[in-house]
């Protein structure tokens, strides 16, 4: 069971596939209980919110000393901010759960702290957003997996 566990924690971790890849994992081809897997799964995805988005600030500060990469930055990035500010402080926490929600890969915590990070919403509002995003998430992924558990199950 302990390894099963670290499976699916594992499966959580990975970039694009994160918990969409571990819930239907741990329902379909363990023996743990559905409500294990979606609170090991939904929690470990939220604690890798923090740690992600700081990272990604950590990473980007360190290449500034790179003149090149600091003048596409300045251009690019703090240009696409100041012009979006105004719909980030409407949207911004809206659309980044939304955008974690999606049951998708590739639209999970990582890549919605990066779209966090470039639209310059701030720390405290992308773990709200990513807590909430992954826990929608969590619920869709962990209802379709188990629907389709069932109905499988039925053919056979």
């Amino acid at each position: 069971m302990q390894n099963q566990i670290l499976i699916l924690i594992g499966l959580t971790l990975l970039p694009f596939l994160e918990l969409r890849a571990s819930i239907p994992y741990g329902i379909l081809n363990t023996d743990l209980n559905w409500m294990a897997v979606f609170i090991t799964c939904v929690i470990t995805n939220i604690i890798l919110a923090p740690i992600i988005y700081f990272l990604l600030d950590k990473v980007i500060h360190f290449f500034f000393f790179i003149k090149p990469f600091k003048k596409v930055y300045d251009y690019y990035i703090i240009k696409t901010q100041k012009k979006i500010h105004k719909y980030v402080e409407k949207y911004g926490e809206i659309g980044v759960t939304l955008f974690i929600a999606v049951p998708l890969p590739g639209s999970g915590v990582y890549s919605g702290a990066l779209a966090a990070y470039i639209l310059g919403l701030s720390y405290k509002d992308f773990l709200k957003a990513a807590a909430t995003g992954v826990l929608i998430a969590g619920v869709i992924v962990t209802a379709i997996s188990l629907t389709g558990n069932e109905a499988f199950k039925f053919l056979i």
